[in-house]
Parts: C-alpha cells; sequence; structure tokens
C-alpha cells in the first residue's frame, strides 16, 4: 500500500500529527479508516472546507477508508472553538437538510455512502467510505451513563487549557455549560467510530487539536488503544485574509450560491504568491507539475492560475462547468463577445431603468461593491466599467439609453464582470 502520509506533508495538509513516525507506518502498513467532522450549520460547504476534503481525497486513493461526519447532535450545543458568542440553535430537521447537501458536495471528492457496516473485526473491508449524523448515536445518550462512562474521564483544569475554551474564558461573555460539554461529545464520537467501525485517525483544523487529542485521549483510557491525530494549517491568503473569503462573501461549492464562473474566477484571480501552495493542495496534479507552474513568473503565471482555476472547478462543478467558466474568462480576460449565460447575471425591470439608477446603488447591488461607500471609492479610482467604458462620475444616473442588445456589462477593475439583462415590465 503507497504511504501517503509523506505525500500530504509535502503538499502542505500536515500541521500537527501525534506521532509522525507511528502514522507514517500505519498508513503505510494497513487499511485505515479515518474520519473528519464537518458543521451542517449551512447547506453548503465553502472553499475552507476544501483542505480537509482533498486530504480525505488523497487518503482514500492511496487505499484507506474515509468516514465523514456532520454534527447533527454536536451543533445542536455547538463548538466554542474562536466564536465570540453562543451559536445559533438549529433545529434537527434543518441540520439533516443541510447534511443531505453536504453529502452530494462531499460525493464529488469521496467514494462515500451512508450505509458503512461494521468492520472493525473484517480481514478485508471496503475502501467505500461512510458519511453519518453524530446525533444518530448522541441524541439518545442517557445522561447519567454518560457521565459515569464518560465524564469521568475529563479533568476540568485540563479543559480549561484548550485554546477554544481558554479564549471563551478571557472574554466578557464567557462560556456556557452547554458549551463546555462539547469536547466530550467530539471525544465521544471518536470512542463509538473506533468500536463501531475501527477508526484510528481523526484529521481536522489546527484549531480542533485540544478537542481532537481529548478524543485520542477517552480511546486510550476506556478502550486501551492507541489512536492518532492529525491537523491541517488554518490558511490565510499570502495578503493575510481568511482563506476563501472575498469583499462580496463566502465562495461556496454550492452552485446556487457561487456560479461556477465566480468560482473560476476566485481561484484564477489569487495572489502569485499563492499559485504553488494552492497547486498542491487544492489539485491532483503530480508534485513535478505542481512546481514547474508554481515557479512560474510575471506574465507566464497567468497559465499556472488558470491551470489552477481549471482543476479545482472541474473537482467541484464537473468538466463541462469548468469549461464553460474558461471560456467566459478567456473572452473577458481578452475583451472577446462575453457568453450572457455563463457569467454572473442579473434581471432588471424596464421601467426601473427607464427611472434611472444610481451608478453607486447598481454596483453595490450586483455584489461588485460591499457597500455604497466601496462602490465610491472604485467610481472614483476608475475602476468602474459599463459596456467597456470606463465612468468616474458619482453622481451619474443610469438609464436605458446605455442599454446594448437590452444589457449592460458591468465591470469592476480588471476582471470582475455582472451582466443586467433587461427585464419587460409586466402588464
Amino acid at each position: 500500500m503507497d504511504n501517503v502520509f509523506e505525500a500530504l506533508n509535502e503538499r502542505g495538509f500536515i500541521k500537527q500529527v501525534t506521532n509522525a513516525e507511528q502514522v507514517t507506518r500505519l498508513l503505510a502498513e494497513e487499511q485505515v479508516a479515518y474520519y473528519v467532522g464537518f458543521d451542517p450549520t449551512a447547506p453548503s460547504l465553502h472553499v475552507g472546507s476544501l483542505v480537509p476534503i482533498m486530504a480525505m481525497a488523497h487518503l482514500q486513493r492511496a487505499g484507506h477508508k474515509p468516514i465523514a461526519i456532520i454534527g447533527g447532535g454536536t451543533t445542536m450545543i455547538g463548538d466554542p472553538t474562536d466564536k465570540t458568542e453562543m451559536r445559533p440553535m438549529l433545529l434537527q430537521e434543518q441540520i439533516s437538510a443541510n447534511g443531505a447537501a453536504i453529502l452530494s458536495q462531499l460525493q464529488r471528492y469521496l467514494n462515500l455512502d451512508n450505509t458503512l457496516t461494521n468492520t472493525t473485526n473484517a480481514q478485508t473491508p471496503s475502501k467505500v467510505g461512510g458519511f453519518f449524523n453524530n446525533a444518530d448515536w448522541l441524541l439518545s445518550i442517557n445522561y447519567i451513563e454518560f457521565l459515569r462512562e464518560i465524564g469521568k474521564h475529563f479533568r476540568v483544569n485540563e479543559m480549561i487549557k484548550a485554546e477554544g475554551y481558554k479564549q471563551r474564558l478571557e472574554r466578557e461573555l464567557g462560556l456556557s455549560f452547554l458549551e463546555f460539554n462539547y469536547q466530550l461529545l467530539q471525544a465521544y464520537d471518536y470512542l463509538y467510530l473506533f468500536r463501531e467501525y475501527g477508526c484510528r485517525l481523526q484529521l481536522g483544523g489546527d484549531d480542533q487539536w485540544g478537542n481532537i487529542l481529548a478524543g485520542v485521549d477517552l480511546v486510550r483510557r476506556v478502550e486501551g488503544e492507541r489512536v492518532h491525530a492529525l491537523t491541517f494549517p488554518l490558511l490565510t491568503t499570502a495578503s493575510g485574509a481568511k482563506m476563501g473569503k472575498t469583499a462580496s462573501g463566502a465562495v461556496w461549492l454550492d452552485a446556487e450560491r457561487t456560479s461556477p464562473y465566480e468560482f473560476y474566477q476566485y481561484w484564477i484571480n489569487v495572489d502569485d504568491r499563492d499559485v504553488l501552495r494552492f497547486l498542491a493542495c487544492f489539485t491532483f496534479l503530480p508534485m513535478d507539475e505542481v512546481r514547474r507552474l508554481g515557479n512560474l513568473e510575471h506574465e507566464a503565471i497567468r497559465e499556472a492560475k488558470e491551470v489552477l482555476a481549471y482543476e479545482v472547478t472541474q473537482l467541484a462543478h464537473g468538466k463541462a462547468e469548468a469549461d464553460k467558466a474558461q471560456t467566459t474568462s478567456r473572452a473577458a480576460f481578452g475583451g472577446g463577445n462575453l457568453n450572457d449565460t455563463e457569467m454572473p447575471m442579473t434581471h432588471i425591470a424596464a421601467d426601473r431603468l427607464d427611472s434611472g439608477i444610481p451608478i453607486m446603488t447598481l454596483f453595490h447591488e450586483v455584489g461588485l461593491a460591499n457597500s455604497r461607500s466601496e462602490a465610491r471609492r472604485l467610481i472614483q479610482q476608475g475602476g468602474a466599467y459599463i459596456n467597456e467604458k470606463q465612468y468616474r462620475a458619482i453622481d451619474m444616473i443610469i438609464g436605458a439609453d446605455l442599454l446594448e442588445e437590452n444589457a449592460l456589462l458591468l465591470r469592476a477593475g480588471k476582471k470582475r464582470y455582472h451582466r443586467i439583462v433587461l427585464k419587460e415590465n409586466e402588464s
């Protein structure tokens, strides 16, 4: 079996690991069941979630077995890590619906189903992974039995040293007893998955290190077995911004929230300094090709960015959508004819355009500026274009006289486009 640990390390996935030598040997000698938890607070994951997803995919390709968990039980409490206040509680029905949407996104990268059988004692377990909702085992827990079996292994003085708890205790809001239980429940997930499916490796963001170690320790105390933890670095862009955040909000894997064209544009517009890291982390390209592309400079780096954008979009949305996004992007970048159907688009009623729309309002409304003040700066600095003509007057009123073939092409800066299409008035 291929040893995937070195490949993950080379691609930049590994921040901390319980014992690198032991995990390397485990992954080289055995088929390992491993798991990652996903937060079902929204009906879509965003590009920040691609770090654990791609790591899981590399492991499955190397012959190991993924288990993806949505926290239907733990989400009803809320992880206090890096939060300034308690998370709003969701209804179980909403969590389940979100989980179903997340499964469909994970299945683009992983071979998963929700009927994984117990393989603890299996001789040749399948490489097909499982997808579960931890509400299935957490909601039926008897509280007194849980305290007696699980709670007795935790020490409060150790728990409050965890970074997430520590930050919350230092803030004025403090930490509720409800949230304080989160670490116990996440640790119990690991114990449950070890018992039922022989899971021996949990992966997660580095902010989860303390919670994952709690599970490692719980399995050791209860079952006398050694299991492991591996965390990913918390990726930021070269500019220091959080991965997957733009001026207009998060970049989602759901095509209804972030269109394939907008998704493609996010990747093709990354900072030059991020290209090598992102090619290694978010594509399956061989590392020799990653290094070749990542070391291109000046105008040639455009080739690397185009490869990055295409590869990531193809994984998230399929080849057909990646082809369309690439064609539209090339047309926009090269000044060619843009495809109406592939570009972000808004319909505006004819009577509204007849009345006139302030330029700042329109650029803000379609998401090319995050606020009216940002739209003002964009226009004043010469970054606002309508039908490829620059406009600098902040008091300009956009009317029907600017329509070309019943449409307006708005552009912010060099590469961010949005098409306005006329919608006839209803009779």
